[in-house]
């Protein structure tokens, strides 16, 4: 094949992947990969109000939208934009783990102390496995198939997909999942809904863009952190997790321009940003190719191909998803007794075709339990999902960070960047605190008159 036709045929799997996410996880509650987790926030809830139509349809408008910017950023801003990425070290990632966690944590369920009670579980799964640094095993408890650590998917389909339907069977009533409203018109976003969106749209643009750009960031901590902005300069901040149009927009977004910013450092620098970025490097060095400043200029025909790809990728994935919105919000129409057992099925499937292991399946039914008791305690699964994908990567920083300094701590706030996103983090999780004291003050006074 082509060099160029090989790239573009992989850059095409890779932001059509994106979308297709978010798809299980707005009808099912099954995140299709990390980034998807923040979807099913909003994005499920809709789906139990009967607007499962409206949210797909969002999202793939939404991925149009944000994924044209990140092919303009990577057009555009490529050459400055990297040399910015490159101020970031291990201390101001340790920084950006930190707000991306305190984030989810302030962000999910109604308890600040519940939220980051599961992240610290999640932490405590990512530490699981081999010690990337002394080869020591931890928490494996004897167990072999520890030693590469736990698997992401594992996780999150046993929390969201069989702790929902665990849940669920305890309903006493059959036929329909949810309703489906009758009409293409009500399967689709309304004015309103693009009204409500317009800002979100803008926001994971951005976000997803510039958080791509940086090596190792991803697509996960870009939804969450463009959610969490989301929620901040909205009218109606209480409304989130319990079904607001803005809530899918925005991590969709996030999600889909990360793909251009991620191809940032790929091209220019010949850094990869995320695991699937590394693959296409390793493709690059295949076709004797050096990613790097003069890449562009040498290759004119492969960037710009990769360029045009992405444009029409953008628009084949609105002209297949957007028609397509009813035929898959007819699964909801699927009965109780006939859904549960596919989606306990595919789970199960999923999970073994991974790594062929049984021991995996089982943990799959040790999260889904996990996921049932969690949702019954009003526990949030979406942190704990997130500290599990970034809890290595935070320790690494952490790790890199001390190491450089000689075990001083004082390097994590020696750069404006690290210190400012710490400040940050505390605030986020510092604010429950102060509304709270605010207001019992406010009840004082009233019981006072």
């Amino acid at each position: 094949m082509d060099p160029t036709t090989a790239m573009i045929m992989m850059a095409g799997i890779y932001y059509g992947a994106k979308y297709g996410g978010s798809t299980t996880s707005i009808l099912l509650n099954v995140p299709g990969e990390s980034s998807s987790v923040v979807t099913c926030l909003d994005g499920y809830q809709l789906a139990r109000q009967g607007r499962a139509g409206a949210a797909l349809g969002i999202a793939a408008i939404s991925s149009f939208v944000a994924g044209t910017f990140g092919v303009l950023g990577l057009m555009f801003l490529a050459p400055p934009v990297a040399k910015f990425a490159l101020r970031f070290g291990p201390p101001e990632y340790f920084a950006l783990m930190v707000l991306g966690l305190a984030m989810v944590a302030f962000l999910t369920g109604t308890s600040v102390v519940k939220g980051i009670l599961a992240t610290l579980v999640g932490l405590w799964l990512a530490g699981v496995g081999t010690d990337v640094f002394t080869a020591q095993s931890r928490f494996t408890f004897g167990r072999m198939e520890l030693l590469d650590g736990i698997d992401f998917i594992v996780v999150s389909i046993g929390l969201f997909a069989i702790g929902e339907v665990l849940v669920n069977l305890e309903s006493k009533t059959g036929g329909e999942i949810f309703k489906i409203p009758k009409g293409l018109r009500n399967l689709l976003p309304s004015l309103q809904d693009l009204k409500d969106s317009r800002f979100a749209f803008l926001n994971g643009s951005v976000v997803g863009f510039f958080i791509g750009i940086l090596p190792g960031a991803g697509s996960t901590i870009a939804s969450f952190l463009s959610y969490g902005l989301e929620k901040a300069v909205s009218r109606r901040p209480d409304k989130f997790g319990t079904g607001v149009i803005e809530g899918v927009a925005a991590p969709e977004g996030a999600n889909n321009s990360e793909t251009g910013g991620s191809l940032v450092p790929l091209l220019t620098l010949g850094i990869p940003g995320s695991s699937t970025t590394a693959i296409l490097l390793g493709a690059l060095f295949l076709w004797g190719f050096r990613p790097g400043p003069l890449l562009i200029q040498e290759n004119p025909s492969l960037f710009w191909g990769l360029v045009a790809s992405m444009y029409v990728g953008n628009v084949m994935l609105l002209i297949l998803n957007l028609p397509l919105v009813p035929l898959f919000a007819q699964i909801l129409r699927v009965p109780y007794f006939v859904l549960y057992p596919i989606i306990f099925g595919i789970s199960i499937v999923g999970v073994y075709s991974v790594s062929q292991s049984l021991f995996d399946v089982w943990m799959l039914g040790v999260f889904g339990l996990l996921g049932y008791a969690m949702r019954k305690l009003d526990f949030p699964a979406a942190p704990l999902v997130l500290g599990m994908v970034l809890g290595e990567r935070l320790e690494l920083a952490l790790r890199q960070s001390l190491m450089m300094s000689q075990g001083q701590l004082s390097i994590l706030i020696a750069s404006p960047l690290s210190s400012g996103m710490l400040l940050l983090a505390g605030i986020l999780l510092l604010i429950p605190m102060f509304n709270r004291v605010r207001s019992w003050r406010v009840k004082a006074i009233e019981q006072e008159l």
